[in-house]
């Protein structure tokens, strides 16, 4: 068996693997595109093993190895994915920016009472709407 076979195989696998991660909104279809990629580094790692004549077979165990990885970090990558679905509603990766911490000075202002007054008024805005349309009806 030649190596250039498995070889080429592995690279269009982490092609389509890495087109995926970068091309994908979609935080699952990214995770199964990290996934090709790790199966193209373990298709490579067991046709180096089997080209070299590994006795030790160093490229097997490695493999296995990434098997392990990989479905560990699927474990918590489905998770974290969960999480921020349940939070958010949606699991689109471009609209996880939105979580990324603010310096607080930057948002506030410095008159903390403006700040409880706003919100306060947001408050009760909608009851005020609600008895102008009770009065009006």
């Amino acid at each position: 068996m030649h190596l250039a076979y498995p070889a080429v195989l592995a690279v269009l696998l982490f092609c389509t693997g890495l087109y995926g991660v970068l091309a994908r909104r979609n935080a699952i279809l990214v995770l199964m595109s990290v996934e090709l990629m790790l199966n193209a580094v373990n298709l490579n790692l067991v046709a180096f093993d089997v080209w070299l004549r590994d006795a030790l077979h160093a490229g097997q165990a490695l493999t296995l190895f990434t098997i392990a990885i990989a479905a560990a970090e699927i474990g918590i990558g489905l998770a974290i994915v969960l999480a921020v679905y349940r939070n958010r509603g949606s699991s689109d990766v471009d609209r996880l920016r939105d979580t990324a911490e603010t310096d607080d000075a930057e948002t506030l202002p410095d008159d903390a009472d403006a700040v409880r007054d706003s919100t306060a008024d947001q408050a009760t805005a909608p009851a005020g709407k609600a008895k102008k349309a009770e009065a009006t009806a």
